[in-house]
């Protein structure tokens, strides 16, 4: 076995002195905990979706109707999950998606999710929407891989200053999230009045920019924080952006780029077109827009239009290692994931996200080895049936 499905024996071996994990290694048992030992206001921001969440269901639903097919008598003695990802050297295909305002679920938010992801050599990504800001988050992640995720504000000098403070700090490539220029209809936000940014919450990457402080006068202090905040809701996003705006990106990131919130192909094939590294498949956990398309459903599809001339990412949904796998036979080349490394978060702080990525990467591994598979890359949809 790897170290990464050795997480596995280490529990059973620790059983021998009656120690039991101090969380469930079933993740899917974390958001009911989370439920437990957050506020209404925060559990709702966090597991909410758009709408009548629809699409959140079905992201899951999508999962379920995919099954895998075990194959026997297949030398799987040496596993190796390791890939390289939009130039990341990562120990499995598996990435601390974008999640903003941690801080409502624990006080060190992402500085916690910083070291844990370090600690298992995993990539995070960062969110625009952050509690703690770049540089402390990337001093939290020290030598650790981390992505930038940028939510395009509407003024261009502020986009630019977040790119060149992101660089500066270490983060290798960058993940633009496109579906999210303006917050959709949120009930569990909405019937508790609660968004955490006009509370000056999720706004550091805001109030520690030198661009933004100019926008309002200066340093933000009391006496211009609501005028900061009224700043931040003018330019959180840009409903006028267009395929000829990724023009401007390529001259201000000299990294890799991915684009996130893509599920129709000929998008895909017009951010191929745009010169950009890769596409993220993702309907923002069904945050966005109620009744959309599964995020694992329009997978496959996405994949047949870009294949071998980008790079194809999943998020939305995953809550296993099972589930990784049906992604990546689907076609992704790596997965993102959100909330159950936030409920682990909600919890038990950085040792609960590292529980979280042990879990998930020991599952996998094991999910692949048990159903005759070594690597990622020889996963495939042949594996797979309709369930």
């Amino acid at each position: 076995m790897s170290a990464l499905a050795d997480f596995q024996n280490s529990i059973y071996l620790q059983g021998l002195g009656d120690v039991v994990p101090a969380l469930p290694t079933d993740l899917t048992r974390l958001e009911g905990l989370a439920e437990g030992s957050l506020s209404a206001r925060a559990f709702g921001y966090v597991a909410g979706a758009a709408g009548s969440e629809a699409t959140a269901r079905a992201n899951r639903a999508a999962f379920d109707r995919w099954r895998i097919v075990p194959r026997m008598l297949r030398d799987v003695t040496h596993r190796d999950l390791s890939v390289d990802v939009l130039g990341t050297a990562m120990p499995s295909p598996v990435v601390l998606g974008p999640i903003g305002v941690l801080s409502i679920v624990h006080p060190e938010g992402e500085l916690a999710v910083a070291r844990a992801a370090a600690a298992e050599g995993v990539p995070m990504v960062l969110s625009t929407a952050s509690s703690h800001n770049i540089e402390d988050v990337a001093e939290a992640n020290g030598g650790g891989p981390r992505w930038y995720q940028l939510y395009w504000p509407k003024n261009r000098d502020l986009a630019v200053s977040f790119l060149e403070r992101a660089k500066a700090a270490g983060y290798t490539a960058l993940v633009v999230t496109l579906d999210t220029f303006t917050l959709a209809w949120r009930p569990r936000d909405l019937d508790q009045a609660y968004l955490p940014f006009l509370r000056g919450i999720g706004v550091a990457n805001y109030v520690s920019d030198p661009v933004f402080q100019g926008m309002v006068g200066g340093p933000i202090t009391d006496a211009n924080r609501d005028q900061a905040i009224l700043h931040w809701v003018a330019n959180f996003g840009n409903p006028a952006l267009t395929w000829d705006d990724l023009i401007f990106l390529r001259e201000h990131w000299d990294g890799p780029i991915a684009l996130k919130g893509i599920q129709h192909p000929d998008d895909a094939r017009q951010a191929v077109d745009a010169g950009m590294d890769g596409v993220i498949v993702s309907n923002h956990g069904g945050r966005q827009v109620d009744g959309a398309v599964a995020s694992l459903d329009a997978l496959p599809g996405v994949v047949d239009a870009v294949r071998d001339q980008a790079t194809v990412l999943f998020d939305s949904g995953i809550r296993t290692g099972s589930d990784i796998a049906k992604a990546l036979a689907l076609g992704a080349e790596a997965v993102l994931v959100a909330r159950p490394y936030a409920y682990g978060l909600a919890l038990a702080g950085e040792a609960g996200v590292q529980h979280v990525l042990r879990c998930l990467q020991a599952e996998l591994e094991l999910t692949l080895a048990l159903s005759g598979f070594t690597r990622p890359d020889e996963l495939n949809p042949e594996i797979l049936v309709r369930g």
